[in-house]
């Protein structure tokens, strides 16, 4: 029997034009689409009039669905991978299957096409022939502070994916670690009819969506650091920063302590600090 083939198509940010041809056209031969959010994929596969089995395939997917594609592979299927919108496992499931079927002999093709990271990087007017990618950062705690740490001492452009409840809360952090003058761009929406570019810096940016609430996919792409930029701060001082940043938005002092202790601080450090500002 003929090895299976896994193509990973990328799918439009929201504008179902910019579906390539080729993809439509792999949606059509597949036997399979693997697919994060089956919804999205059946509006997508009815809009290019294909019909094969849809199954759904996420990070919170039980190990067995992803045995389940590999045996359809086996059988010689064509399998498509599809994610929410982009190119799939960017920041997004699938890598394990991708691993996994060329490891089996399976052919594995890329199925070119929209990229969140890139759509962003083309419209921030930033330097974009280098750049460091971080994809989601974590909600709290030491682990968030360290890759914001990263994102703030980089030479590189950086790009972040955030939820929307949360891109305001992500701006501030920024700001406290990278400095309130640091350019900054919050690509909102891309090709959808409310896309929204707004570029600034991150005090700016933070106050702003402090006050407007983001709706929909978020991309903060954020300017590198300058060539002879201070040393990272201290632990203390990121955070003791963190405090004024949120003193400055109107928060008591109580509620920034508690706010820190939410992020991973403990709750009498986050008490003292805020005590002795």
């Amino acid at each position: 029997m003929s090895p299976g083939r896994l193509s990973v198509v990328a799918t439009p940010l929201g504008n179902l034009g910019d579906l390539t041809p080729r993809a439509a056209a792999t949606l059509r031969e597949a036997d399979l689409v693997a697919a994060e959010d089956t919804r999205r994929a059946r509006t997508l596969l009815t809009h290019v009039e294909a019909r094969p089995r849809v199954l759904s395939f996420h990070a919170h997917s039980p190990a067995s669905r992803l045995e389940t594609i590999l045996a359809r592979l086996d059988d010689g299927a064509r399998v498509a991978l599809v994610t929410d919108a982009g190119t799939p496992t960017v920041s997004d499931p699938g890598a394990e299957l991708v691993r996994r079927a060329r490891a089996a002999g399976h052919t594995v093709e890329a199925v070119a096409g929209p990229s969140a990271v890139a759509a962003a990087l083309s419209v921030s007017g930033l330097p974009a022939d280098r750049f460091l990618f971080l994809g989601f950062p974590p909600r709290r705690g030491a682990e968030r502070r360290a890759l914001l740490g990263e994102a703030a001492q980089s030479p590189f452009t950086t790009v972040l994916f955030e939820s929307p409840h949360r891109v305001a809360r992500l701006l501030a952090d920024l700001e406290a670690a990278a400095g309130p003058e640091r350019p900054a761009v919050v690509a909102r929406e891309l090709t959808k009819r409310h896309e929204e570019v707004r570029a600034g810096t991150l005090h700016d940016l933070a106050v702003y969506y402090g006050e407007h609430e983001a709706r929909g996919e978020v991309t903060v792409v954020l300017a590198g650091a300058a060539r002879g930029a201070p040393s990272p701060a201290t632990p203390l001082d990121d955070l003791a920063a963190r405090a004024r940043t949120l003193l400055r938005r109107g928060l008591s002092r109580k509620d920034v302590a508690r706010q820190l202790a939410d992020e991973g601080v403990s709750r009498n450090e986050a008490y003292r600090l805020v005590t002795d500002l």
